[in-house]
């Protein structure tokens, strides 16, 4: 398969979590030709900060693998990773990241920061843009139809108690 073609599974995924109310993020994990991670963004649903969709697939293609080093892995994902998604990738030694759309405000492979930059053991070769338009599309559908239809807030800032 293409790049472009795994890169078509991980917008399946966001569809999926676009479809729960979860940003639209979906991203899979192949070794060789096959996939052996996928995962969606689920941070809502879960109420968890770590259920990004890298980190579901990450976690995943440890399990189908049995071990916590990805080296011979490639990860699609739809949306430039956030440092915390960046600092997994490189934990988990993949040597290479292809993404869709780029995240100005918390891309950590180019735009907003490259955490790739740094003298880390591990330093994956980047494939940015790869189905940009359909990944941006999916993200502006989303937050277009949230911002017509506003979901209850369901969480407060606690008072300060001082």
């Amino acid at each position: 398969m293409t790049d472009e073609e795994y890169m078509q599974e991980a917008l399946l995924l966001a569809k999926e979590a676009a479809a729960e109310g979860e940003v639209p993020v979906g991203c899979v994990i192949v070794d060789g030709d096959r996939i052996v991670g996928r995962g969606r963004n689920r941070r809502e649903k879960a109420k968890n900060a770590l259920c990004h969709a890298e980190l579901e697939a990450i976690d995943e293609a440890c399990r189908t693998l049995a071990g916590w080093r990805l080296w011979r892995c490639t990860m699609y994902v739809t949306l430039e990773p956030c440092p915390m998604c960046t600092g997994a990738i490189i934990n988990a030694r993949l040597p290479r990241l292809v993404y869709g759309a780029s995240d100005l405000k918390a891309g950590s492979c180019g735009s907003l920061v490259n955490l790739f930059d740094f003298p880390y053991n591990s330093k994956p070769t980047v494939t940015a843009g790869v189905l940009e338009e359909e990944c941006k599309a999916e993200l502006q559908a989303f937050f277009r139809n949230l911002r017509a239809n506003p979901v209850v807030k369901t969480w407060n800032k606690p008072k300060s108690q001082a």
